[in-house]
């Protein structure tokens, strides 16, 4: 949609990516700021709050046709999902920690489906009933969506095991912990790399522009359908070997798109990665999952996600420059490097609890 604002509202391509940088960076700042809160007996607070906030950021955007009006839009969304989505996250794990692997599969399908819902919603509504009518029918499915939470019950933490830190970056003390993290942060920066480039690669190999068009929507239905099964998958096998394989195999594909010159080739190791990621990628979500103190799962989520939300905005705009200074090979060479740099980081430090797998797990091992 962003044509759209910029031919009908006269908004630059640069006020247009600033507004939608906002979101991912007062997102990052709502999941390590405010959503450890939930920790301390406010889940309830934080996910009615925070999907309130997004809705009304919906609403907003559907009514703003100035930039000053667009950023406070995607400020409040970027707020209100900050704070929501840890304490949701924090819910789904101490409700049922047996299955945690398949319940955060679950969610993750649910994200990355209204992810690639978003421009299909958009491409059929914005013709024919304008700018507004997405954003107001993303607004009323997650009211209806937030009434159907709020009928649900909602376990909290007892007072008398309310964490006394504030924040959650103390949690980066636990090796574990930190390892699961950086597992994210790998997933992220393939996933903000691989979204800026596809595009812009399949058109200048000359590849149909079907390709170029569909990759993003083909990268994350995998995603979609697979990703409770793999979470079941990555509980059994241990989150951390399993998420971090599947990196491993994620970053020689990223190699390949820069050494590979056939557009139809290169279709092929996509959807072989697609496939591997949708069995793989719950594997941070599920680590951090089992390691974190039940006490401080919104934390350790929130933690989590504010690193992948930051490493998605910084990679996507490394991979833009990269391409346009270095070229395609070097640019998906370097991502292929920081992937696998990442998780033998990872490695060194889980140790031990690099095998883990279950459920929730013990006492953590600190830097």
């Amino acid at each position: 949609m962003l044509d759209d604002y910029r031919e009908q509202f006269g908004i630059n391509e640069g006020a247009l990516g600033l507004v939608i940088a906002i979101g991912f960076f007062t997102s990052f700042f709502a999941q390590l700021t405010i959503a450890p809160l939930a920790d301390r007996g406010r889940s309830r607070q934080l996910i009615f709050i925070g999907l309130a906030l997004a809705i009304i950021g919906n609403f907003a955007m559907a009514f703003s046709d100035t930039l000053p009006q667009l950023l406070g839009s995607r400020f409040l969304s970027g707020l209100g999902l900050g704070c929501a989505l840890p304490a949701m996250r924090r819910v789904i794990i101490v409700s049922d920690p047996e299955h945690l692997g398949r319940n955060l599969g679950r969610v993750l399908s649910c994200e990355v489906g209204g992810f690639a819902a978003g421009p299909v919603i958009s491409a059929f509504l914005v013709e024919p009933f304008g700018i507004p009518a997405p954003f107001i029918v993303i607004g009323t499915a997650l009211a209806l969506v937030t009434l159907v939470i709020f009928s649900m019950p909602i376990p909290e933490v007892p007072a008398e095991d309310h964490p006394t830190e504030r924040f959650a970056v103390d949690l980066l003390r636990d090796r574990a912990v930190a390892a699961g993290v950086l597992v994210g942060i790998a997933v992220f920066f393939m996933i903000g790399t691989f979204d800026s480039l596809w595009a812009l690669m399949m058109n200048d190999l000359g590849a149909p522009t079907w390709m170029a068009n569909t990759g993003v929507t083909l990268f994350v239905l995998p995603m979609v359908f697979m990703a409770p099964y793999g979470g079941k998958f990555v509980q059994r096998v241990g989150p951390f070997r399993a998420g971090g394989f599947g990196m491993l195999f994620g970053a020689a594909c990223m190699g390949l798109y820069g050494a590979i010159s056939l557009p139809w080739l290169l279709m092929a190791v996509f959807l072989v990665h697609t496939l591997n990621d949708g069995m793989t990628v719950t594997g941070a979500g599920v680590a951090v999952g089992m390691v974190a103190p039940t006490e401080r799962q919104a934390g350790a989520q929130g933690l989590l996600g504010g690193a992948q939300t930051l490493t998605g905005g910084v990679s996507a705009s490394f991979a833009g420059v990269s391409y346009e200074v270095l070229g395609r090979t070097t640019t998906f060479a370097i991502a292929a490097a920081v992937i696998t740099t990442l998780i033998v980081g990872a490695r060194l430090l889980a140790g031990a609890r690099w095998t883990t797998r279950g459920q929730l797990t013990a006492p953590p091992a600190h830097v």
